[in-house]
């Protein structure tokens, strides 16, 4: 394992905050990032990733939102910038504008429309996305669930390493733990593997992992912090304890749209409004956002966030 590794702890996956009539907000979020450094529990930001609805977003509005990010965070926070998409020239092209704002680190996920069918056709795609930056590393944010691509992740490492010098790990959102650790063994532990699934944090700690990308880390980022410190410490009890608080919570928020539209009424809660997801995903109502307020009173929710008044 890298004796200094470029990511650790908890990197959150911001919302992208919209207004009302589904425009950008990027005013925003200078407010969000202190929310995030003031609250001490996550060491960066993964931007314009799923929770932060890239798909939905034209190029311009994906560099805006990363120039946002680095200007407020202020070198205050690591800042990765998902770069990916279905076009490899657009992806060219966003990772160029995160080298040149200062960012920290880029990531993409593998194209999802037409998608690679062997290894060697994810390594060619991501290469020249990869040199575009060639000051930053590069992380494949591995998504099945999403993307439809399955190729075995330890082989794109292995095959990509040797084309890719910037090549640093994997953002690793998957339930494949036999994968996983052959990821984190790789080579003897020469790449960093990022844990993607928020609700099963404790098992990605349990197999290796160090770091952490998640949705959850927004909003309730001390109750995973105290997974990874009890796991530190070896007390699975109180690991397992604050595992199944997340999980309590994350069951509210799946039942009311899942991770990105749920996860935007939470932040609401918490003191951020981040607006209305883009369609497809429909906009929540008045009511829906009280209900799911009474729901989060039978959980740890409103003693875990750090609210701010909002505005």
């Amino acid at each position: 394992m890298k004796t200094n590794p470029i990511l650790t702890g908890l990197i959150a996956a911001p919302f992208t905050p919209m207004h009302p009539d589904g425009t950008l907000n990027t005013g925003k979020i200078a407010r969000y990032a202190e929310y995030l450094i003031r609250g001490g529990d996550v060491s960066g930001v993964f931007i314009c990733g799923t929770t932060g609805e890239s798909a939905s977003l034209t190029t311009e509005e994906r560099k805006a939102i990363a120039r946002a990010w680095v200007d407020a965070a202020g070198g205050r926070l690591k800042i990765v910038v998902h770069v990916g998409g279905c076009s490899q020239n657009q992806c060219v092209e966003l990772a160029a504008h995160a080298q040149d704002i200062g960012a920290d680190v880029i990531s993409a996920m593998a194209p999802y429309f037409f998608k690679p069918a062997t290894v060697s056709d994810l390594v060619e795609f991501f290469q020249s996305v990869a040199t575009a930056a060639p000051d930053l590393p590069f992380f494949y944010y591995n998504m099945p669930s999403i993307t439809g691509v399955t190729l075995p992740v330890h082989r794109f490492l292995e095959e990509a390493k040797k084309r890719i010098p910037t090549l640093a790990g994997v953002k690793f959102t998957h339930n494949n733990l036999m994968e996983m650790q052959q990821c984190i063994h790789l080579g003897g532990g020469e790449f960093e593997v990022l844990h993607g699934f928020d609700e099963i944090l404790i098992t990605g700690l349990a197999i290796g992992a160090k770091a952490a990308v998640g949705s959850t880390y927004n909003y309730i980022p001390s109750i995973y912090r105290g997974i990874m410190q009890a796991m530190e410490r070896c007390d699975l009890p109180a690991a397992r304890a604050l595992q199944w608080k997340s999980v309590k919570i994350l069951d509210v928020v799946i039942r009311h749209g899942g991770g990105v539209r749920g996860g935007k009424m939470l932040m609401a809660l918490a003191g951020i409004d981040c607006g209305p997801c883009r369609l497809p995903i429909s906009p929540f109502t008045d009511r829906e956002f009280r209900e799911i307020r009474e729901e989060l009173k039978q959980t740890s929710f409103f003693e875990t966030i750090k609210p701010w008044p909002m505005k």
